[in-house]
């Protein structure tokens, strides 16, 4: 494929764009609540211990309640997520993450409008808005559009 002038503009804008996300507020706060969680050593073990947990979890889930340790690992993975959710900074993390997302959505939207108004755009929680209609169509929300 040749590299035409409208190509190169293109992509020197989705540079620009790109630069200008990294540089938004929205993603120093994302890296400092990162940088929170996983420069805790204990934190960071924590995690670690979950995630050896979840893959167990993974496991008992294949055999069900018939597993011998189902009980057990069913309880743990609850407890352990819970000390997680409710350490401040991995909740500050997620709200930061909740916070890209919307940015990253409401970006795919405004392209998705500057191509046509019937584009569907991919949200972030799986589903396709139509960028006309701001999701109310696919949300069971009122929506006038004729989708």
């Amino acid at each position: 494929m040749m590299m035409t002038d409208e190509w190169m503009r293109v992509v020197d804008m989705a540079e620009e764009l790109a630069d200008m996300l990294l540089r938004s507020e929205v993603m120093k706060t994302y890296h400092d609540a990162y940088n929170r969680v996983y420069s805790n050593s204990d934190l960071r073990k924590e995690i670690i211990d979950f995630n050896k947990m979840k893959e167990q979890y993974e496991e008992v889930q294949r055999f069900g309640r018939y597993h011998p340790d189902y009980k057990m690992i069913m309880k743990e993975i609850r407890l352990q997520k819970r000390a997680l959710d409710l350490r401040e900074e991995v909740a500050a993390l997620r709200l930061a993450e909740n916070d890209v997302q919307e940015l990253l959505d409401e970006i795919g939207v405004l392209i998705g409008n500057s191509v046509s108004e019937a584009v569907k755009v991919p949200a972030g929680d799986g589903v396709f808005t139509n960028s006309s209609c701001g999701g109310g169509c696919s949300s069971g929300g009122s929506c006038s559009c004729s989708a």
